[in-house]
C-alpha cells in the first residue's frame, strides 16, 4: 500500500466589498479580503487546513493589512459586517507583498531569493 501526500500553501479570495478612502494614497479603494493558509492534502484531496491568516489588500495602490482573525471568521462565514481601521495590522507598503515567479506563476508571499516550484530567481 502507498500513500500520496503533501502539504502547499493555498490562498482563497473572499466575496467582500466595502469602498473607503485609502489612508496610505488617499484614493477611492476597495478592500480585497483574502485568506492564506495551509493545507494537508492526501490523494490529491486537501484534508486538513492550518495556519490560517486573514488579510486585506487595497485595490487602489496595493497596501496589505493583516485582519484580525476573528472579524477574518465572520466574513469567512459571509457575514456583512463593516472593517473598521482599528481592525488592521500595516504589514507591507504597496504591490511588494507577494513575489510571482515569471517562469511558472508560483505566488508567495515568503521572502525567497528562489521560486521553490521551478527554481528560478525572482
Amino acid at each position: 500500500m502507498f500513500f500520496i501526500m503533501g502539504i502547499t500553501d493555498g490562498r482563497k479570495d473572499f466575496d467582500f466589498s466595502q469602498t473607503v478612502i485609502c489612508d496610505s494614497c488617499g484614493k477611492y479603494g476597495r478592500y480585497q479580503v483574502f485568506m492564506l493558509y495551509t493545507v494537508l492534502s492526501l490523494f490529491f484531496i486537501p484534508t486538513f487546513k492550518w495556519n490560517r491568516r486573514y488579510y486585506v489588500q487595497m485595490s487602489c495602490c496595493g497596501i496589505v493589512y493583516e485582519l484580525g482573525p476573528e472579524i477574518g471568521k465572520r466574513i469567512a462565514a459571509g457575514e456583512e459586517l463593516q472593517i473598521k481601521p482599528q481592525d488592521l495590522t500595516n504589514v507591507s507598503q504597496g504591490r511588494g507583498f507577494f513575489k510571482r515567479c515569471r517562469n511558472c506563476g508560483y505566488e508567495t508571499a515568503e521572502d525567497f531569493d528562489y521560486c521553490p516550484k521551478c527554481g528560478l530567481r525572482f
